[in-house]
């Protein structure tokens, strides 16, 4: 029986990947946080964190595994130093990057698009470390290494349950403000432009399919959906499905309104590189190596339905009281 390590074993995929592997016949251990339900056959769930616990991360390193699918996010810093060791001590790493290393250079986007990272002309950007450098140094350094075990897998937006992504905003200043009866700020920039969002049930198989899949080692796969939408269809699924209403603002309101700290770029550079980018995907690749088609992947309007329709209506949401006040002072 083959052993599997999930790092991030609870996040918007892991959730749905480790049951997979458990029907899949593998062994599991499942690294979290915090204690989380892991009734699987095979499956051991693991509280700790490999991110600041050196001795926890290096037990479970010694341990022989066949597999390790890991979704940390490692910044710049950490990169050089864990990537390699992690690669020497298993048969399979799978390395999750995301469709964010994508510039807006071609449509539809393929695994063979220029990167943000080699094209950009902002030279803060392309020095930063942000999300969408540090991943794509992460896949740089794969690629330096002599082993050829592993697969970087570029995921397009995911959803799942308490995940809930509009724009930028996240499940809190979405389906939170909608079912407390409170309006949505959101930048008119954003409106037209077409976006990608796949099911994170979706991605798990697409990750599944390639674990010890021949086809994936040494190579790069977007997970996501071919189906796209603009960002002002989204905002009217989330309408139907939970009462959002939306109100669209110029794109410098919507940053102040989401509280972003004066001088912060991350989420100005999330909106203007990649959420203000039409990002429609060719997922012919993943669908070639896992044996999926289009067919099998859940529609968006369903699968925002299914999951939205899971999450506990008693939910406490973090409020935004920036949003609240930019909504106030406008009347609205």
């Amino acid at each position: 029986m083959k052993r599997v390590l999930v790092l991030g074993a609870t996040g918007a995929m892991g959730k749905h990947l480790v049951p997979l592997l458990s029907a899949a016949g593998y062994r599991v251990d499942a690294v979290a946080l915090e204690r989380a339900p892991m009734e699987y056959p095979n499956v051991t769930g693991i509280v700790g964190n490999v991110m600041t616990d050196e001795e926890f991360r290096r037990s479970l390193l010694a341990t022989p595994y066949d597999a390790i699918v890991d979704f940390m996010l490692y910044n710049t810093s950490l990169l050089a130093r864990r990537l390699p060791e992690i690669v020497r001590n298993t048969g399979h790493y799978i390395y999750l990057s995301s469709y964010r290393v994508y510039a807006d250079a071609e449509h539809p986007i393929r695994e063979t698009s220029p990167r943000l990272i080699d094209v950009s002309d902002d030279v803060l950007l392309r020095n930063s470390d942000d999300y969408s450098m540090y991943k794509a140094r992460g896949e740089n350094i794969l690629r330096a290494l002599e082993r050829r075990n592993w697969t970087i897998v570029r995921p397009a937006i995911t959803y799942s349950l308490g995940r809930y992504q509009l724009v930028t905003l996240e499940a809190a200043n979405t389906v939170g403000r909608a079912r407390r009866g409170k309006a949505v700020v959101l930048p008119e920039q954003a409106r037209n432009v077409q976006g990608t969002m796949s099911w994170g049930g979706d991605v798990a198989r697409m990750i599944a399919g390639l674990l010890f899949n021949p086809a994936a080692f040494g190579g790069t796969f977007t997970l996501s959906t071919s189906e796209h939408h603009s960002w002002g269809e989204i905002a009217d699924y989330y309408r139907d499905l939970c009462g959002l209403r939306a109100v669209w603002v110029d794109m410098e309101d919507f940053l102040r309104a989401r509280d972003v700290r004066r001088g912060s770029l991350g989420a100005r550079w999330q909106l203007i590189y990649d959420r203000l980018y039409d990002r429609l995907i060719d997922n012919s690749k993943i669908l070639g190596a896992t044996g999926l088609t289009q067919s099998d992947l859940k529609p968006l309007y369903s699968g925002l339905e299914y999951e939205i329709g899971r999450c506990p209506r008693d939910h406490v949401w973090p409020d935004n009281p920036a949003m609240d006040t930019f909504l106030r002072e406008r009347g609205l």
